[in-house]
């Protein structure tokens, strides 16, 4: 699902917003989100999963094409832990 399916199916469910109203909520989440995360927080929506930052080292890679090492500095990525009733979701069966 892309940021414009999501705000389609919102605007399908919400009838009483206009699109742009839709459309400006879902960027002031993902611009909280996005800060939070900046800030080195961590943003946990209940029932969906946590979102958080991870340190990665630095380190000496590899040139896939040349073999050549190449010195990878030390940066910070993105996490996602996804929440219990997520994966109950996801690995349901169907009886």
């Amino acid at each position: 699902m892309t940021k414009s399916d999501l705000v389609r199916t919102l605007s399908a469910r919400f009838r009483g917003l206009t699109r742009a109203d839709i459309e400006c909520a879902v960027d002031t989440i993902f611009e909280a989100l996005t800060q939070a995360l900046a800030a080195g927080g961590r943003v946990e929506l209940r029932g969906f999963g946590a979102f958080s930052i991870r340190e990665r080292a630095e380190r000496m890679g590899r040139n896939p094409r040349t073999g050549a090492k190449v010195y990878v500095p030390a940066k910070c990525v993105p996490f996602f832990r996804a929440g219990k009733a997520l994966l109950s979701r996801l690995n349901a069966t169907d009886a």
